[in-house]
């Protein structure tokens, strides 16, 4: 199993009427994940200066670990929920440590 970590910036951009459908689809995955034995962090956001845009900052422990989160059976609800319901495509950077 590998040890690097893996950490996630994703910006998820929403369109305004479905705001809050896909806030409460995130919120339901939240505890599930920061339950999870790979998950080191997991933050829900918004931009300050784009509230319609969600941010999402996740440290997962390895490339195994976030593989399983994917895998889950809430990911798997959020990312059908949410289809349809974005101004535009999600944006993921995948960052490393220094």
């Amino acid at each position: 199993m590998s040890h690097s970590k893996i950490i996630i910036h994703a910006e998820i951009p929403v369109k305004p009427e479905f705001l809050e459908e896909v806030k409460a689809l995130s919120a339901a995955t939240l505890k599930p994940t920061l339950e999870e034995a790979g998950c080191e962090v997991f933050y829900q956001t918004v931009k300050a200066d784009e509230p319609n845009t969600l941010v999402f900052f996740e440290v997962f422990s390895s490339q195994e670990a976030l593989d399983l989160h994917m895998e889950a059976d809430y990911t798997k609800v959020f990312f059908a929920g949410v289809k349809d319901k974005l101004s535009a495509k999600p944006i993921s950077t995948i960052l490393k440590q220094l």
